[in-house]
C-alpha cells in the first residue's frame, strides 16, 4: 500500500475530476495532469478543450492514451500527479485487443514505485444494469478488476456522489 497514492471514484459528472484536481492542487506546482482521452470526434475535443481551459495555469498536461504507465514512470519523482481517466485508458487497451492483465499490472507497478502524490480518476460502472453484449460486460468486469486492484494498494479511496466525495479507505 502506498500512501500518496489516492483513488477517486465515481459516476459521469459526479464531481470526481474537480475533487481530484483539488486533492492535487493543495500542493505547490506545477501539478501533472495526464489525460488518457482521445479527441476522435468533434464533441470530444470540445469536452477537452473546456477540461483544459478549466483547470487553468500551473497544469502540465501530458497525453497517454495508451502508454500511461511509461509517462508516469518519465515525470519527476515528486511532482504531483492526476490521472484523469483510468476507465478511458482502459477502453483504449481494450479496444486496441492488448491484454489488459499485463498493461493494468504495469500501470500498478509504475503507480506503486512514485514517491509524489498521483491522484488516478476511475468511473465506476458496476452499479447499473447488466450489459446486454459481451464487449460491454468484457469493460465492466475489467474496469471492476482495474478499480480494486487499484484501491487494494491506493493509500486511500474517495467516492464521489453528486459533487460530494465520500472516504472509503484511508485516514484524514
Amino acid at each position: 500500500m502506498r500512501q500518496g497514492l489516492v483513488l477517486v471514484l465515481g459516476g459521469a459528472r459526479s464531481g470526481k475530476s474537480r475533487h481530484a484536481e483539488a486533492l492535487v492542487q493543495a500542493l505547490p506546482g506545477p501539478w501533472a495532469y495526464i489525460a488518457t482521452a482521445e479527441a476522435l470526434d468533434d464533441e470530444m475535443r470540445e469536452r477537452i478543450a473546456h477540461h483544459r481551459a478549466a483547470r487553468g495555469e500551473g497544469w502540465q498536461t501530458h497525453d497517454a492514451p495508451l502508454a500511461l504507465a511509461e509517462t508516469v514512470q518519465a515525470l519527476p519523482p515528486e511532482q504531483p500527479v492526476l490521472v484523469d481517466c483510468l476507465t478511458l485508458w482502459l477502453t483504449n487497451h481494450l479496444l486496441a485487443e492488448h491484454d489488459l492483465e499485463a498493461e493494468a499490472r504495469k500501470l500498478e507497478q509504475a503507480l506503486v514505485a512514485r514517491a509524489g502524490l498521483t491522484v488516478c480518476v476511475a468511473n465506476e460502472v458496476g452499479l447499473g444494469i447488466v450489459p446486454d453484449n459481451a464487449l460491454s460486460r468484457r469493460f465492466r468486469d475489467a474496469a471492476g478488476r482495474l478499480n480494486q486492484r487499484l484501491a487494494g494498494c491506493a493509500g486511500r479511496v474517495d467516492f464521489v456522489v453528486a459533487g460530494l466525495p465520500v472516504r472509503v479507505k484511508g485516514e484524514g
